[in-house]
């Protein structure tokens, strides 16, 4: 990497005369932020960073002081041609041709891993990561929290996975409780098998509207009870309903996550752990944190004082175990049997749950609980949360299902396509206007931090220009168009003298800061220092 030289060789000369060892001031080098209109240096160094005591010990002025006084102390080289002290800070410049030989070489040695390479990455250990994210209902709703799960917890798998790091893709579906006894009423009365193959997400939600009106019709009650009863019990026919339902539901979730570029290694779900929630229920007996309220209720105490201040409960009066529940801050035996299971099955070094921030509680009730049964691996569980997306509709109204907002981001983008004089005859517009549609979703939502909330627009979003992914996808096949009318041939030299310009010199500057941007998305794992980073080059 070619930001990793430059800055071992700043290290070297700052630990002589600091008197601290090269490893030690490495991160401590960063790479300076390209400014399109004024000269920068390339790396500084922080006087805060390197300064026994906190920063906050230190007056500005102090710091202004230490960094000029290093700066008068430091020499240029064959690889630093300027050094210069800033506020609190040393800067080097590199020597402008060996900054250019240097990236360029790099990246066309690197190619698609340029940036992961870096030493930056050095200290952090591979290791086995789980991820649940998406996680719809079947049945029911395909909302713009399950899209945004979708799209967040494939970033973040597809980060891990570019940086080394084993990946275990997990859609933990709603796939079992009391709705799927009125489902079957409902398919009873109002389905139909044909639409149940060719579309069985807009059927069974179809179904699950008008069953839901005579849901009030105490035989319907009686009828989705004895239904689920059935299922519990394992007995053939209603399990083989309910098993056709979640069959044709993953098939068409498969094929609809495709268009998307997202896959899952298992496709779990809240049916699977049925035996084994009930294990957990005697685990928490026989450890004695299941308690019981007057009215019958389970419950596990989470205060450290052990006065029921903060607790959480996990059963019914009546002695069942509670499904479907993440929204209402009630623990599931069956998400405490998931992260069992996973540990056991996977024996991952982190496990991340990808959600939207109304579960905060949830999940770290989930931990709490988890580390009480004596699961000490609950502290490497994690929880990434995001805000919510408001006004996200179709032209025919409300946002239902994940195809929806698919077939509506291509339908726009064709319509933009069109209208535009710049635009080439394609082979595939359809499949062009979806890519590029997508890439405008995907930039408008990663452009903040996951955890706001924002106000959506579709016309901003498809804005051929300024910051946004339509542009940013514009530009990569601008660049591609240029690279085949070259012929597309592996450069093997480059004269260097013809890149100094300041226009050219701020390109090389920001390649240089790549692992950097990396580094930092790797560890709070957002995506928007990526984003970005690229609207800026």
């Amino acid at each position: 990497m070619a930001a990793c030289s430059f800055r071992r060789s700043i290290a070297s000369q700052l630990s002589k005369v600091l008197d601290l060892p090269p490893e030690n001031l490495i991160k401590s080098i960063s790479a300076v932020p390209v400014s399109k209109k004024r000269h920068v240096a390339d790396f500084q160094l922080s006087i805060a960073s390197v300064t026994e005591g906190s920063s906050s010990d230190c007056l500005a002025q102090d710091l202004n002081l230490q960094a000029q006084k290093l700066a008068e102390r430091l020499k240029c080289d064959a690889v630093v041609s300027e050094i210069s002290a800033g506020p609190g800070t040393v800067n080097f410049t590199i020597n402008r041709e060996l900054l250019a030989r240097t990236v360029l070489q790099q990246v066309l040695k690197d190619g698609s891993e340029y940036g992961v390479k870096s030493e930056l990455f050095s200290t952090v250990p591979r290791q086995k990561a789980v991820i649940e994210f998406s996680s719809p209902n079947i049945a029911k709703k395909f909302h713009i929290g399950h899209l945004r799960s979708t799209i967040v917890g494939n970033f973040i798998a597809n980060l891990k996975v570019a940086l080394g790091h084993e990946v275990i893709r997990i859609n933990y579906l709603g796939d079992w409780g009391m709705q799927f006894g009125l489902l079957a009423v409902g398919f009873q009365r109002f389905g139909n098998k044909d639409k149940l193959k060719s579309s069985p997400l807009q059927h069974l939600f179809e179904v699950y509207v008008q069953i839901n009106k005579a849901a009030e019709d105490e035989n319907t009650k009686k009828l989705a009870k004895d239904f689920f009863r059935k299922l519990e019990e394992h007995d053939e026919q209603p399990l083989s309903l309910w098993k056709q339902f979640r069959d044709f539901s993953i098939e068409e979730y498969i094929r609809i996550y495709k268009r998307l570029g997202v896959h899952f290694d298992e496709y779990s779900g809240e049916s699977f752990y049925q035996e084994k929630s009930q294990e957990v229920l005697k685990m928490l007996e026989d450890k004695g944190l299941l308690q019981k309220t007057v009215k019958g209720t389970g419950i596990v105490d989470l205060s450290e004082k052990k006065d029921l201040s903060s607790f959480s409960t996990v059963m019914r009066s009546d002695g069942t175990s509670l499904y479907i529940t993440r929204q209402f801050l009630i623990i599931s035996f069956r998400d405490l049997a998931a992260a069992i299971d996973r540990m056991n099955k996977h024996s991952w070094d982190t496990m991340i749950y990808v959600t939207d921030k109304s579960q905060s509680n949830h999940f770290q009730h989930l931990f709490q609980i988890l580390k009480l049964m004596g699961y000490d691996w609950a502290e490497r569980c994690q929880h990434v949360s995001f805000g919510l997306v408001q006004g996200m509709k179709t032209r025919r109204g409300e946002v239902i299902f994940l195809e929806d907002v698919l077939n509506e981001v291509r339908s726009r983008m064709l319509q933009n396509m069109a209208s535009a004089k710049t635009t080439k005859e394609i082979e595939d517009p359809m499949d062009t206007a979806e890519k590029v549609g997508l890439a405008a979703l995907i930039i408008q939502d990663f452009r903040g931090l996951l955890s706001s909330d924002y106000q959506f627009s579709w016309d901003r979003a498809l804005q051929s220009h300024g910051d946004t992914g339509v542009f940013l996808q514009y530009t990569h096949a601008r660049l591609h168009s240029l690279e085949q009318m070259h012929g597309n041939e592996q450069l093997t030299d480059v004269n260097v003298a013809c890149l100094q310009e300041p226009s050219a010199i701020s390109v090389l500057q920001h390649l240089l800061r790549y692992d950097e941007v990396l580094y930092r998305s790797s560890q709070d794992l957002q995506p928007k220092h990526i984003v970005s980073y690229l609207l800026t080059l």
